[in-house]
């Protein structure tokens, strides 16, 4: 078995599963669907999905990110754009959508807004 990085084999990289009952979860998705990232592992991180901040009855905030599709747009496009945002991962610090561009890349580069923010 060849490491990841060597492998011309790249099916690691996700799959769809028509058969969930939840299928399609989010709208607006170009490419082949990618379930790997079922649970994105970039929701405790900062990220340029868009999402919006809620509040639990607890007063826990949290990140709620149904619109977004960046980590199931293209199985080769999301593993690139989880792969490229947990190189430096950055812990969410309960603040709302403000510090990037959100758009779906064609690359997996995560691309910053203007990086000034009023905190």
């Amino acid at each position: 078995m060849e490491p990841k990085d060597s492998t011309i084999n790249e099916a690691f990289k996700g799959f769809t599963n028509d058969a969930c009952p939840f299928m399609p979860c989010h709208q607006g998705v170009k490419r082949e669907f990618n379930c790997l990232f079922c649970y994105c592992p970039l929701i405790a991180y900062e990220c340029p999905g868009p999402y919006r901040v809620i509040t639990d009855r607890h007063g826990m905030k949290r990140k709620d990110c149904s619109p977004c599709n960046l980590p199931h747009n293209g199985y080769l496009q999301s593993w690139s754009f989880i792969q490229k945002w947990l190189e430096r991962p950055i812990l969410w610090d309960g603040h709302e959508q403000t510090r990037y561009t959100v758009s779906l890349p064609e690359e997996a580069e995560p691309r910053r807004a203007d990086s000034t923010r009023s905190d």
